[in-house]
């Protein structure tokens, strides 16, 4: 008799995952203790070593929550009995930039690319599922950010790996029940405070009921699509950049203004996050006011850009720089 379908699911996803790497090569788990990232875990434990890799986890400690550290130190200690290793559990500081969960998100992120770097790890796992799909594309959705945001998460991006983009959440869950692996649910996650967890219980659920089931896989569907337009038109903005970027690293506007709007868009945020404006606090926005020193001047001021960006349009050239470069 063959394992739980579920079980079975997350497997296939994790071997699909592994394929591409070599005999010897470390894949770290990046593990909350939750479902998702337990069922990756669990699965990645049983594929892995049929394929000669090696698989260890780290566990984030946000220090958020009380108890949230013997939570840590507890989950190691299971994860080694799964047979992975190394595993460590690493505490992190959270800062404000952003709010919580931007914060949280960055100082997670910072620490998994710390411990691959530390470990020599070829991939880092993560948990995210098609349900975390749907809710990124709402996200982005709401916040007007254009076919890049739509496009949601990436099942690879540098040395981040999401095996379980394309299976939902009750199925992770319906993996640990089958493998009688205890999970924890993150009080964050039911939390009306966070935008996320709205999305996830109260704007999803009103879909749903209105518009009938699939609305999930359907979010999903439109990021695969939205990701395959948008990494067409990142290529193409990529060569244009390179072409009208000037000595003294400026753009020439009256080449910009000829662009197609989706290209000249793309160039002016690769050029603003290239002098120093974080891509996570540039916003469709920030781009509308840059471009319209492009195509709607009126001899207007420099505009002020997140991260101490300025950028100012003089004779005929649109210069980016930090104030600390004028």
């Amino acid at each position: 008799m063959g394992p739980h379908p579920a079980v079975a699911a997350t497997r296939v996803a994790v071997r699909e995952i592994l394929h591409p790497l070599n005999p010897g090569d470390l894949v770290l788990v990046a593990c909350s203790g939750g479902a998702d990232s337990l069922a990756l875990a669990a699965a990645t434990a049983f594929e892995a070593p049929r394929a000669g890799i090696r698989v260890g986890a780290i566990t984030i400690d946000h220090g958020l929550q009380p108890g949230s550290t013997r939570r840590a130190v507890d989950l190691v200690a299971r994860l080694r009995d799964m047979g992975l290793d190394p595993v460590e559990a690493l505490g992190v500081r959270v800062g404000r930039r952003g709010g919580p969960e931007a914060a949280a998100r960055s100082a997670r992120y910072e620490a998994l690319d710390i411990a691959a770097a530390r470990h020599g790890a070829k991939a880092v796992l993560l948990g995210h599922t098609l349900d975390d799909q749907a809710e990124t594309v709402l996200l982005g959705l709401a916040r007007g950010s254009g076919a890049r945001s739509l496009a949601g998460m990436a099942v690879a991006m540098g040395h981040y790996r999401r095996p379980l983009l394309g299976i939902d959440r009750d199925t992770t869950r319906a993996a640990c029940d089958a493998q009688n692996l205890a999970t924890w649910d993150d009080p964050h996650n039911a939390d009306p405070a966070y935008s996320r967890a709205r999305v996830r219980h109260d704007v999803l659920p009103i879909l749903e009921k209105a518009l009938g089931p699939g609305i999930s896989e359907s979010l999903a569907r439109t990021a695969r699509l939205f990701r395959d337009d948008a990494d067409a038109l990142d290529a193409w903005a990529e060569r244009v950049q390179a072409d009208l970027t000037l000595d003294d690293g400026g753009l020439d506007v009256f080449a910009l203004a000829e662009l197609p709007a989706a290209i000249r868009r793309r160039v002016l945020r690769r050029s603003a996050v290239s002098a120093g404006s974080p891509p996570g606090d540039l916003f469709a926005r920030h781009v509308d006011m840059v471009e319209r020193l492009v195509i709607s001047w009126r001899g207007q001021g420099p505009i002020n850009l997140p991260g101490g960006v300025e950028i100012r349009r003089r004779c005929g050239k649109l210069l980016f720089h930090r104030p600390s470069q004028l």
